[in-house]
């Protein structure tokens, strides 16, 4: 399978020194690079020899990888341009990567830092590999964008990577749970069960009859669930936030119109909407200086 190495390049407001400080030493590196929880530099014999180290990338709790590193050489141009080799790999079988190699590169502009990287990398499993990197090669291409994005917000405004990532995965977060919520609504009670409380609340609330309450609760359970789906587009995602900020006292009160007894149930509809309600402006908060990989070119010259 033909596979193309993995390009990301930013611009940062800032001089080529304090890029190269931010991303060559290892206690900053780790802070800003999602794609490794530590890094640590093994003590060098000579000035000579190459810089070796190690890293770890905690996947979830008591379950990470480890690998090493080594940086090949440092080259510096007439015209300011430094660029910087990198052979890296791991021989822990639960990373797809096996090893691989790459660089990054600092080009002047005035005031300011194109940084980028290409790096490429042979995968483990053969052919079962190949075809999961199809997957894989994304999200870590991925991963590299959104990490140059922080380091880019972190150099031009100081805003720490931990706050920025706290802000980036909790907003997430938010969108996957009113997804879910989304889907949950739309195809359990209504489209699998046709709970009799949301045909009866349809009722109290239009001339429907039995038959045709029925068949509209499944049409709303359908549109529920396309809201659901919706949730998981990112470029919608603030638009659906608004919709349901408004949305949300509307079905609480209507609701409560149709059934005045769903109030007083356990694990009412009240408590739901208005929980979800404030969850939504919470995310609408979040999403104010949210670090994305769309800032990030993917091809060379593009």
């Amino acid at each position: 399978m033909k596979k193309k190495p993995i390009y990301v390049e930013t611009v940062i407001d800032s001089s080529i020194e304090e890029v190269w400080h931010y991303t060559q030493q290892p206690d900053l590196h780790e802070q800003w690079d999602l794609r490794f929880t530590s890094i640590t530099y093994n003590k060098k014999r000579h000035e000579d020899v190459s810089q070796t180290f190690t890293y770890t990338t905690k996947i979830m709790p008591c379950l990470s990888v480890s690998g090493w590193g080594e940086s090949k050489g440092t080259h510096e141009k007439a015209s300011g341009v430094k660029t910087s080799s990198l052979h890296f790999g791991t021989p822990q079988r639960i990373s797809p990567i096996k090893e691989g190699r790459g660089y990054w590169q600092y080009i002047p502009n005035g005031d300011r830092v194109t940084f980028l990287t290409q790096y490429d990398y042979d995968v483990r499993f053969g052919q079962f590999g190949q075809v999961f990197d199809q997957l894989f090669r994304p999200v870590i291409g991925w991963a590299t964008a959104l990490s140059f994005n922080v380091l880019a917000r972190w150099i031009e405004a100081g805003e720490k990577p931990a706050t920025q990532y706290r802000r980036f995965f909790s907003y997430y977060l938010l969108c996957f749970l009113f997804s879910f919520t989304w889907l949950y609504q739309g195809f359990i009670p209504k489209v699998l069960m046709k709970h009799p409380l949301e045909i009866d609340m349809l009722m109290n609330l239009s001339p429907l009859s039995l038959g045709q309450a029925s068949t509209a609760i499944i049409a709303l359970g359908i549109l529920e669930m396309i809201i659901g789906i919706l949730f998981l587009v990112p470029k919608l995602q603030p638009l659906l936030l608004k919709a349901q900020i408004m949305l949300f006292p509307l079905l609480t009160l209507s609701a409560i119109i149709a059934a005045p007894s769903v109030a007083t149930a356990p694990f009412n509809v009240v408590t739901l909407n208005i929980g979800l309600w404030i969850a939504s402006i919470i995310a609408i908060l979040l999403t104010k200086e949210l670090p994305t990989a769309r800032f990030c070119k993917r091809k060379r010259g593009a």
